[in-house]
């Protein structure tokens, strides 16, 4: 388009005048902007003569008329200004940001084994598909990395938006023009940032919530961080760039903050009430979450933020994330503490597998699934002595033997050290010593099992470690058997039975019922007992079935046969040989089943 030809000074008033709403109905409820391209080109025309006019110093009487002629100008521009604000203003439509905003790259937060957690995907950037709408605030963007800038406004009405800012900053209006895009941006980012759901809390209000109830709000915080600060923020710094850039020494940055600052404070605040909470164990995952989301998005916090007038959000977010480093040691710090000081003394039933080894193993399986994050974070070895009070020994790790190992993985294998300390002083809660032996065994077997289930645990501790714990099981398993059965197979030794102390002297008949009832009762009482013992992995239950039978059945054979027929010489031999061999194989299959079965064994076929 030419340019217009130049008017005069008069041309100048009459055309500004002709638009003032204060003395016009005709022009009160008109909008130059919305008309058409000719006249809103001549109105910019008037206003700049008028302005070169008045730079130019060549009025002198008409001082007072032309100042009046300015002023009107400019209220006309305000509204002209505010009107093309408000009519290109309409809040995000985040539930598509947030569907976009999660779908593409790389793993932000690791996925729990809890069912309710979420995947969220870090990284955004995909073009609009062809033929999808071109309106205002979802047109197109550039992309930075995974910084993704909206078009907010259209280009014609930025435009617009920069001329008319231009000329009000150049006749002195920079405050009105300021207030006017700030309480309409401000307003619309207000909304968006609402629909996010990031509720205005207090950190006191925060703090009291119960913890189930802040896991969901920290899922809900991340994706609307990512938005905010990826999308919203980065789309309302892009927006000032565009209209005020160049037009005053940072006008663009003082508006972008002046928009985005409630919303920034808000959104900041959460993260910061959660990294000052108390620490309890269950708050560690969701710490750890929180810190790598803010810790992947602190590049784009810094990108958008970059002005001076923006430093204390910048500050403020890092110190967030040191927070939450520091949150996350302490809380790991603490659960060591508990794990060995868990004052639990009433003993599980049948020697299964104690709640705290499921829970402890859980977690540190947990742990193990952020690793790369802990690796960085944990970077000191555990204390093993003086914070820990009272009378209670402590258990032992040599830390030269793990030489070698990072920070985390000395953590976790102190944790699974004070764990079987702490199984071994509850185990001491058995009467019976072979329970307590079967309880080590079962707690010890699933340490191993859940290590070994978990490729990054297994690879933290190391195959060595999983072969000592290995060993360890297993001699509580040679510890039980030794404990049940060698005063079962006592029964069936030869010593006492023979007249005169020679076998070819004869054998004592009376001496030998003796042995065989004793042998009944005794194996009738284990199979009543041990049946309500329970060994919970089949594999393992299976395995420590077959050895008592290859150390029972054989010596049970022997026995019958070299003294069957002395009792069955005699009356009523049923009485003493109640079972064949069969007969307590098949008993042996009731044990660690943890329920009880019949009083009496099954008899063995007539």
């Amino acid at each position: 388009m030419e340019p217009p030809e130049s008017i005069t000074l008069d041309a100048a008033e009459k055309i500004i005048l002709r638009w003032d709403s204060t003395a016009s109905e005709e022009t009160r409820d008109r909008l130059i902007f919305e008309g058409d391209r000719r006249e809103v080109d001549q109105y910019l025309q008037a206003v700049d003569e008028i302005q070169r006019s008045m730079s130019a110093a060549t009025i002198s009487d008409g001082d007072c008329k032309v100042n009046s002629t300015i002023q009107i100008a400019m209220a006309r521009l305000e509204d002209e200004f505010r009107s093309i604000l408000i009519s290109n203003t309409s809040p995000l439509e985040t539930d598509s940001l947030i569907d976009s905003s999660f779908s593409t790259h790389s793993s932000l937060i690791t996925e729990h084994k809890y069912p309710e957690d979420e995947r969220v995907l870090g990284q955004v950037g995909e073009s609009p598909k062809a033929g999808e709408s071109s309106s205002r605030a979802s047109a197109s963007y550039r992309s930075t990395n995974s910084i993704r800038e909206l078009d907010l406004i259209p280009a014609e009405a930025i435009d617009d938006l920069r001329c008319i800012a231009e000329r009000m900053i150049s006749a002195g209006y920079l405050r009105e023009c300021v207030q006017v895009y700030g309480s309409v941006r401000k307003s619309a980012v207000d909304s968006s940032f609402r629909r996010l759901g990031v509720e205005n809390l207090s950190i006191g209000d925060i703090q009291r919530r119960e913890w189930d109830v802040l896991e969901v709000k920290i899922r809900r915080w991340i994706r609307a961080a990512k938005v905010c600060v990826r999308i919203l923020f980065a789309s309302e710094k892009r927006l000032c760039e565009q209209i005020f850039k160049g037009l005053d020494t940072a006008i663009d940055d003082a508006c972008f903050i002046e928009t985005v600052k409630g919303p920034a404070i808000q959104l900041f605040k959460f993260a910061e009430a959660i990294s000052i909470s108390r620490r309890t164990p269950e708050k560690l995952f969701k710490m750890l979450d929180l810190h790598d989301a803010l810790l992947d998005l602190l590049p784009d916090i810094d990108a958008v933020f970059e002005s001076e007038l923006s430093e204390s959000i910048r500050i403020q977010a890092a110190e967030i994330l040191s927070r939450l480093a520091e949150a996350a040691r302490g809380i790991l710090s603490e659960f060591e503490n508990a794990v060995l000081s868990e004052p639990s003394k009433v003993p599980v039933p049948g020697g299964t597998i104690h709640p705290l080894t499921r829970y402890v193993m859980n977690y540190i399986n947990l742990i193990s699934d952020y690793k790369q994050t802990l690796i960085e974070l944990i970077v000191s070895k555990p204390s093993t002595g003086s914070r820990y009070s009272g009378d209670q020994t402590m258990p032992d790790m040599d830390f030269a033997e793990f030489e070698g190992r990072t920070p985390l993985a000395l953590h976790l294998i102190w944790i699974i050290v004070i764990l079987q300390f702490n199984v071994e002083g509850k185990s001491k809660c058995y009467r019976d010593n072979a329970l307590a032996h079967l309880f080590i065994m079962n707690n010890v077997h699933y340490i191993v099992q859940k290590a070994k289930g978990s490729e990054e645990l297994r690879e933290i501790i190391g195959d060595d470690y999983l072969k000592k714990l290995t060993w360890k099981y297993q001699q509580a398993a040679t510890s039980y058997q030794r404990t049940t059965w060698v005063r079962v197979l006592y029964c069936l030794r030869d010593e006492g039975l023979h007249v005169s102390g020679s076998f070819s002297s004869g054998v004592s008949k009376s001496a030998l019922r003796e042995r065989f009832k004793a042998f009944n009762a005794m194996f009738e009482e284990v199979h009543r007992t041990q049946a309500m013992w329970h060994v919970p992995d089949s594999q393992l239950r299976e395995e420590l079935r077959i050895s008592i039978t290859e150390k029972l059945l054989p010596a049970y054979r022997s026995f019958l046969g070299r003294f069957r027929s002395h009792i069955e010489s005699g009356r009523h031999p049923e009485n003493y040989i109640k079972y064949s061999a069969d007969d307590l194989e098949t008993a042996v299959l009731d044990f660690f089943e943890g329920y009880p079965v019949s009083q009496h064994l099954r008899r063995r076929s007539q």
